[in-house]
C-alpha cells in the first residue's frame, strides 16, 4: 500500500518530466533481468559498484542488447561482498560515477516489469541511488523469481519453501547453474534462463 502511494505521488510529480515515460502503463510482453553487486548488504547505507540487465522478450533472451556496467569504488567495500564477487577498488578505478549509471539503468529498464532474485533488495538500492538524483524511486511491477517457482512448481507439502537458493530451483527445474556467477550479467542472464523455463517450459513434477 506503502508503494503504491509513493507511486501515486511520484507519477504526479514527474508526468511532465524528462521520466515520465516510466510512469506509464506497460503493455508489452517484455520484462527485464536485472541484478546488482553491491559493497555490502545493507541497501539504505551501501553502494551499487556494478549492474548487469537482460531483456526478456517471450522466450528469447536477448543478450546481445545487455546492460553489464560497473560504478566507481565506494568509500567502504565489506571484504565478505568481495569473496562474492571478486570485485575490488582497483577493479572499479574508472568505472561510472553514479549519475550516468542510474540514468543507463532506468533507460534500459524504462517502465517494464523488472525480474530478479531477491528483486526488492536490489530494486530498493536502486532507490536509494535515484532518489536522490531524480526525487523517485522506481515504478515498475517486480516479478520475484523464486516466488514465481513456488507459484509454479510448488504444491502444499512439497516442502519447495525449505531451499529456495538459486541452484536448488536450477537443479529442480534441470538446468545446470554455469561458471561465472556473482557476476551481475550473468546472474542477471541465469535468471531470465530460469524464468523462461517457468513460464515456457515444461514444469517440474
Amino acid at each position: 500500500m506503502l508503494r503504491a502511494l509513493r507511486t501515486a505521488l511520484d507519477r504526479r510529480r514527474h508526468r511532465d518530466g524528462d521520466w515520465s515515460a516510466l510512469f506509464k502503463p506497460y503493455t508489452g510482453d517484455e520484462v527485464i533481468s536485472l541484478d546488482c553487486e553491491t559493497s555490502g548488504l545493507d541497501p539504505k547505507n551501501d553502494a551499487i559498484i556494478s549492474v548487469g540487465a537482460v531483456r526478456v522478450q517471450g522466450c528469447r533472451i536477448l543478450t546481445s542488447e545487455a546492460l553489464d556496467i560497473k560504478l566507481g569504488p565506494p568509500e567502504r567495500l565489506d571484504p565478505e561482498s568481495v569473496m562474492v564477487h571478486r570485485l575490488r577498488k582497483l577493479d572499479l578505478e574508472g568505472g561510472l560515477p553514479v549519475g550516468e549509471a542510474m540514468g543507463q539503468v532506468l533507460e534500459f529498464v524504462g517502465n517494464r516489469p523488472i525480474l530478479g532474485y531477491h528483486v526488492a533488495f536490489d530494486t530498493a538500492i536502486i532507490d536509494q541511488h535515484i532518489w536522490p538524483l531524480y526525487g523517485f524511486r522506481l515504478p515498475n511491477r517486480r516479478i520475484e523469481l523464486a516466488d514465481l517457482y513456488l507459484k509454479r512448481c510448488g504444491r502444499p507439502g512439497s516442502g519447495l519453501e525449505a531451499d529456495l537458493r538459486l541452484e536448488t530451483i536450477a537443479g529442480r527445474l534441470g538446468m545446470p547453474v554455469p561458471r561465472g556467477r556473482h557476476t551481475a550479467l550473468m546472474d542477471a542472464v541465469f535468471t531470465a534462463a530460469l524464468y523462461v523455463r517457468l513460464i515456457h517450459g515444461q514444469r517440474s513434477r
